[in-house]
């Protein structure tokens, strides 16, 4: 079976069920299985599966590849260049990140994420605060990786 459904239901049940199957009495990696599941599979990824969660009219074009370019307003980064968070029914890599002025978003880095305009990008990344000129955001550079 296919552990990385993707969607949100499975990283709460893969975080949840992590606890039973620890101590129900064989060691990781033997072959107990938990709703059709190797407890080991299920651990690794209870461990290291995370997501970046996108607007539903942006989820097809990073699925597809077209969009490759995240601004954030978070207090802390939540997300590390090399990890691998599912988004969607994709995974996507993180390739590098970087906290920046607003002011430095050029035209290629609205298009990359997916915007029309500047201030529709803007308004976007505000849902966590006002963000002006010299507001500080992260910038995200990814990929799906298969």
């Amino acid at each position: 079976m296919s552990l990385f459904r993707g969607d949100a239901w499975t990283r709460r049940w893969l975080v949840r069920a992590r606890a039973p199957f620890l101590v129900v009495g064989e060691p990781i990696g033997a072959t107990q299985v938990i709703n059709g599941y190797e407890a080991a599979d299920l651990y690794a990824a209870s461990r290291s599966l995370g997501s970046m969660q996108f607007s539903p009219e942006l989820r097809d074009g990073v699925a597809s590849g077209r969009i490759t370019l995240s601004f954030r307003l978070w207090q802390r980064p939540k997300v590390k260049v090399g990890g691998q968070y599912a988004t969607g029914a994709v995974r996507i890599e993180i390739d590098s990140i970087e906290m920046v002025p607003f002011s430095s978003v050029t035209p290629a880095d609205v298009c990359r994420s997916g915007e029309k305009d500047r201030e529709s990008l803007r308004k976007r990344t505000a849902h966590a605060g006002p963000i002006d000129e010299d507001t500080l955001v992260y910038r995200i550079e990814f990929r799906v990786v298969p």
